[in-house]
């Protein structure tokens, strides 16, 4: 298979799982005391978890939670970057499968400022499982017991963070590490170092514009978890292109 129409068919994987992405961001943007919603603004029960996030039975504003052609539009471009940096190793079906976790989560993390441990905690224990089983495959490029290290060594990292500054930083952001971790992992430490510091940089970044523009002070926390997320893609992309 050619690697245009290797990106072509994970661009159409990913823009059909972006299509499903809306409901549950809606259903799992709550605050953290709060249980998953059930109901539509309009009160009407939401059947399922996964879709597009419209009510049949609203009649004057049946739409609801983030845009489907932005999320699939989104989850599409991910999976065709992940495609083109990775071709036809084996590694590539795990990342294809976790991108679209981390497209929920990206949304979830700007709408309500949470990380679900019904989606981080199931992600790292997937990217372990999913890359042990790319490691059994002929020609893969990474290396399982790095990503394994990584997940722990990463997810410590920012649980001494937590520890240090609870206030500018969410325990949910301790558990994606994990996940994030594993992933960069694969491809050795310096993809891991990589992946770490553009997260860090587009967090720091993002701050000092709200500041600048003030729209946010020094000390005002922001969602870490889509920067966290935007660094571990920028990591692997790279990792990936190079292995």
């Amino acid at each position: 298979m050619s690697t245009l129409v290797l990106v072509v068919v994970a661009a159409l994987w990913g823009a059909a799982a972006g299509t499903l992405l809306p409901r549950p961001a809606h259903r799992f943007s709550v605050a953290e005391e709060e249980d998953w919603r059930e109901r539509c603004p309009g009160g009407h029960r939401i059947e399922g978890w996964l879709g597009w996030a419209r009510c049949r039975d609203c009649t004057d504003s049946p739409s609801y939670g983030p845009g489907t052609a932005v999320m699939a539009t989104v989850t599409a471009l991910v999976c065709a970057a992940l495609a083109a940096a990775t071709d036809t190793r084996p590694e590539l079906g795990v990342w294809l499968l976790l991108a679209p976790v981390g497209v929920l989560l990206t949304v979830v993390d700007l709408r309500v400022r949470r990380l679900p441990d019904a989606l981080t905690l199931p992600l790292a224990g997937a990217a372990l499982l999913l890359l042990g089983l790319a490691a059994l495959v002929p020609e893969h490029a990474g290396d399982w017991p790095t990503a394994l290290w990584a997940a722990l060594a990463l997810g410590a990292g920012y649980f001494v963070l937590w520890l240090i500054n609870p206030g500018g930083m969410g325990f949910g952001d301790v558990k994606l590490a994990l996940g994030v971790g594993a992933a960069l992992g694969w491809y050795g430490w310096p993809t891991v170092m990589l992946g770490t510091f553009a997260g860090f940089l587009f967090g720091a970044l993002y701050g000092g514009a709200l500041v600048v523009l003030r729209r946010a002070g020094r000390r005002t926390a922001i969602p870490f978890g889509p920067f966290l997320l935007g660094g571990g893609l920028v990591g692997l992309l790279i990792g990936a292109y190079a292995a």
